[in-house]
């Protein structure tokens, strides 16, 4: 996307009076005037800030070891960094350099292959099929690993999870196999409706946890890597020979924590209303909504158009009538077929099927 495209984008959804999907775009006024407001209900700004990890921080890693029931958490810049950091750690105590993951995993689409570039691991897919390994597909996996990587959701396969039974199965599998298991979970945040489990249920199954400071909370960057003492050790260090130990963190801490203070009580309500904005939407003419009904606040939208056409009809829909849809378009099957992913959230909770179906309606006209 070019500038050009993105400023006009950015105008457009900034100003428009309804947005369905995801969150309203704000300006580095807003967003710095927000982050006060929001960070002095939850840490003292009197402090001083953060030096090398302390302080908010520190603050910010034991309160998410405590939300998923972990001994402790360190705080990393990226997730990228963090989830390198947690494979190399286990590819170590196992003595093997194979890790299963999907092909669809965020390591292997989405990071330029750094963990086999850099770390020097190699990976193994179980299945192909768009959703997690099942037990006979890790029994029968054409080459042993030594780790297992399950990314909760699943997002490019559709934001899509297994059942509690057949994740708990998969995990079982795994340590049948001496395998040890990661969770991706950059999005674990709205999986337990899904899933009937708690925070700490779902991040006990695994030896590790990774989480997303900004997905769905709404932060400005960062993640953290959680689990027993010895490897939050061990991963810290590894932190600072990537470049991760920096300076002062406070900003991406102060926004991580006034989103678990605002955002991670109203996942259960976004879980439970994108529901039915994907109903409405699976009865848009030619539209095919997946997975129906959702696993989580997030899914995918496909239309019969090509995504250049529906990205030029949701910015005038935005620009001429104030209603903000979509965030971008794709075609990543067949061209003609475009995709969009849907993100319900605060925004969202206002709009009714009828307001889908109408504003819909509207965007098809355009085309």
């Amino acid at each position: 996307m070019n500038e050009e495209f993105q400023r006009r984008r950015f105008a457009a959804f900034r100003s428009s009076g309804r947005l369905l999907s995801g969150s309203r775009p704000a300006s580095l006024r807003e967003r710095m005037t927000a982050l006060a407001a929001d960070a002095d209900q939850v840490y003292d700004l009197d402090q001083r800030p953060d030096v090398y990890g302390d302080g908010a921080v520190r603050a910010l890693e034991e309160k998410v070891a405590a939300l998923l029931g972990r001994q402790d958490a360190a705080f990393f810049p990226t997730g990228t960094m963090a989830q390198q950091v947690a494979l190399r750690y286990w590819a170590d105590r196992t003595g093997s350099r194979v890790v299963a993951m999907h092909p669809l995993a965020h390591p292997e689409l989405h990071e330029r292959r750094a963990v086999t570039r850099l770390t020097g691991l190699h990976t193994v897919w179980p299945t192909t099929a768009p959703r997690l390994p099942n037990p006979d597909e890790l029994r029968c996996c054409e080459e042993q690993f030594g780790t297992l990587m399950l990314e909760l959701p699943l997002r490019d396969a559709g934001f899509v999870l297994p059942s509690w039974q057949d994740l708990s199965e998969a995990v079982e599998a795994a340590r049948g196999l001496g395998a040890r298991v990661h969770l991706d979970g950059a999005r674990l945040w709205e999986s337990t409706g899904h899933l009937g489990r708690t925070l700490p249920e779902i991040s006990a199954l695994a030896d590790s946890v990774y989480v997303s400071c900004y997905k769905s909370l709404g932060g400005l960057s960062g993640a953290l890597l959680a689990g027993d003492e010895q490897f939050v050790r061990e991963a810290r260090v590894w932190r600072h020979r990537y470049g991760g130990r920096l300076f002062q963190q406070w900003p991406a801490a102060l926004a991580a924590l006034a989103g678990l203070e605002r955002e991670l009580p109203r996942l259960p309500g976004y879980v439970r209303h994108a529901k039915t904005i994907a109903a409405a939407l699976a009865e848009v003419p030619g539209a095919r909504v997946d997975p129906l009904p959702p696993h989580t606040h997030q899914f995918r939208l496909w239309l019969p158009h090509t995504a250049d056409a529906l990205t030029e009809a949701t910015l005038r829909l935005a620009e001429e009538q104030g209603i903000a849809l979509f965030s971008f378009w794709d075609e990543p099957g067949a061209p003609g077929l475009a995709m969009t992913e849907v993100t319900v959230g605060s925004a969202a909770l206002e709009w009714t099927a009828d307001d889908v179906a109408k504003a819909m309606g509207e965007l098809l006209a355009m085309l």
